[in-house]
């Protein structure tokens, strides 16, 4: 028997035993806890003391001189975008920073500037109140002009030569930066060169120009979700059926209706017969739509095809683009000009009604 307290022989033995096993791994233990310590001394207190003493460089010298373009209705996001990756204010946060405490959300200004990496926000925010603080050279893109149109201005404005603006304004020229592109009909870029009054310093080349209206296009189109279609169609098929919106009025309130007009001449299979994809068909021209023009052999020539052109007419504003994504609910398949000779249109669901409202039209020019 053992007395209590007392442990059996053998037992006090196993555990004497059992106390000298970890003796070597413990020592192993404390080299890796001393070389993790070290470490942490060598390499974790340097970028720690970096951190907070400000040791690490700026990515770039600060006062280098910077030139910028902040793109006409760009977002807060995009701007502060555009300051960060020309290292002018390094940090977003700054920029917002500063944005609020000079109560600026309103009041900055598009255009082109020169401004130096690293300055203070503040100062920044101010110059983007204060507007543009670059010479330059302002080139109108009105809307609804085609791209041979465009040309033409371009050339009369900054003197690049019409032949060569064209020969680069080729969807294939583009597609891999601006994926809205896909599928351009005729490898064109007709209703993508977005209508605007751009800025430009010193002669920009014909492929500075063109980026610049892409670059537009797609800061107007950003919330309409256009890469997704809509209503059944493309994007191709939205931007060819808003330039017909685009050329067949010019009031921004009645785009929605003329666009329900196609949407259901387009369900029930009726050709649009709109006039000016036939002036497209034809070449252009201010003159009157004839019955010889009505017989053009084009797939623009929507008297004879039913659906939409295969493309684009002209460049279409952005109203006319929200009104192919989002047409008035309407049962409308006629419009013509009213008898008030203010630019806008009658609409009518009947053939009957149509030709009484464009009686109406006719004797009030006669």
């Amino acid at each position: 028997m053992h007395r209590a307290g007392v442990q059996a022989a053998y037992t006090r033995k196993g555990a004497q035993q059992h106390a000298k096993q970890p003796v070597v791994p413990l020592i192993i233990a404390i080299i890796v806890v001393l070389a993790v310590f070290a470490g942490i001394v060598f390499v974790g207190v340097p970028a720690i003391q970096g951190l907070f003493q400000g040791e690490h460089e700026p990515a770039v010298e600060a006062g280098i001189e910077v030139q910028i373009n902040i793109p006409e209705g760009a977002s807060g996001d995009q701007i502060a975008s555009i300051l960060s990756q020309n290292h002018i204010i390094e940090d977003p946060q700054n920029y917002y920073a500063a944005v609020r405490e000079l109560q600026a959300d309103t009041q900055l200004k598009p255009g082109d500037y020169i401004l130096t990496t690293g300055m203070d926000p503040l100062d920044v925010v101010r110059q983007l109140i204060a507007g543009p603080n670059v010479d330059t050279i302002n080139l109108t893109i009105q809307e609804g002009l085609t791209v041979d149109q465009t040309a033409a201005r371009v050339e009369e404005t900054l003197g690049i030569p019409a032949s060569d603006f064209l020969a680069q304004a080729k969807a294939s020229n583009y597609v891999a930066d601006y994926p809205f592109l896909e599928g351009a009909y005729n490898d064109s870029l007709e209703g993508f060169l977005y209508p605007k009054t751009y800025s430009f310093t010193d002669e920009p080349t014909a492929d500075e120009v063109i980026r610049a209206m892409l670059d537009q296009f797609e800061i107007e189109t950003e919330g309409l979700n256009l890469t997704d279609g809509a209503n059944g169609l493309t994007l191709q098929q939205l931007v060819s059926l808003a330039s017909l919106v685009e050329r067949e009025t010019a009031v921004a309130d009645e785009r929605p209706q003329v666009a329900s007009v196609i949407y259901n001449r387009l369900d029930a299979n009726m050709p649009l017969q709109i006039d000016a994809a036939i002036v497209y068909a034809r070449g252009g021209g201010s003159g009157t739509v004839t019955y010889d023009d009505l017989e053009i052999d084009s797939p623009y020539n929507i008297y004879q095809n039913t659906g939409l052109t295969p493309g684009p007419i002209c460049s279409p504003s952005v109203s006319s683009i929200e009104a192919a994504v989002s047409p008035a609910d309407t049962n409308y398949l006629y419009y013509v000009l009213s008898p008030d000779n203010d630019g806008t249109h009658r609409f009518s669901e009947t053939y009957d009604e149509f030709l009484a409202n464009r009686e109406e039209y006719v004797e009030s020019r006669s």
